[in-house]
């Protein structure tokens, strides 16, 4: 006999969480296969990992991961796995994009900060969970797709900036947690300094096309930083303007 008491329970804490966020327009309303995929995403990638934050399992579950990657790889967007947006870019696999989420504790009323756009599944996600969204991409195709998938499948609270993400965005700081979709070779000052007090940062550090360390960083009371490592990752190396 199977045994459904931690699966069911966390499933019945996400139809309550998509209850109260009001999400059930946006879920499309077309081939249900999308949905279903989703949900098997949601049970068999993160609910049977580490996937605990009932936010964060309900984000995942009606954000259509189908719509941010190109038409070939359509099928395979709920897979578990990255897969290729262009310009030699990734979209991570769902489980990434949930474990870095989740590392920041995302609520209403926070600002947030995302450096590497890349098709926008990221800060669609966040933008469910927070109340504002900046993200910025290097990338000038990258970027203006974004801004155009987001406008269409209707994420108004991010907001998307066509530049060099190291810098940060230092007019809308400070955030309460940035997320750095991309490897660094250290953790920019820039951003960090654009961290709230008692702020949080998630970013990949290590060497570019090598195994890096997921980090989470804090802003302490007096400016001081406060780091630990989380699980080794693969990322697209961060870039600067004219590398």
């Amino acid at each position: 006999m199977k045994h459904f008491g931690p699966t069911l329970q966390v499933g019945l804490v996400v139809a309550a969480a998509l209850a109260v966020h009001g999400c059930a327009a946006r879920i499309p309303t077309g081939d249900p296969q999308w949905e279903t995929q989703r949900r098997q995403m949601v049970d068999e990638q993160l609910v049977a990992r580490d996937i605990r934050n009932a936010d964060v399992l309900a984000v995942m579950g009606r954000v259509p991961r189908h719509e941010f990657v190109p038409d070939a790889l359509r099928g395979r967007a709920y897979s578990d796995s990255a897969l290729p947006i262009g310009e030699g870019q990734t979209i991570s696999q769902p489980y990434i994009v949930a474990f870095m989420t989740q590392a920041i504790n995302p609520r209403a009323g926070q600002r947030v900060l995302e450096i590497g756009t890349g098709s926008g599944y990221q800060a669609a996600v966040l933008s469910d969970l927070v109340s504002e969204v900046y993200t910025i991409e290097l990338l000038p195709s990258l970027a203006e797709e974004a801004r155009t998938r987001l406008e269409r499948l209707g994420y108004p609270k991010v907001h998307v900036r066509t530049g060099d993400g190291f810098y940060g965005w230092p007019e809308a700081a400070p955030f309460d947690a940035v997320v750095v979709t991309c490897g660094a070779d250290q953790v920019p000052e820039a951003l960090f300094e654009q961290l709230e007090s008692g702020g949080k940062m998630v970013i990949p550090v290590g060497p570019a096309g090598g195994v890096q360390r997921l980090r989470l960083i804090q802003k302490g009371p007096n400016g001081e930083m406060q780091s630990r490592e989380l699980l080794p990752v693969r990322f697209v190396p961060l870039r600067h303007s004219g590398s």
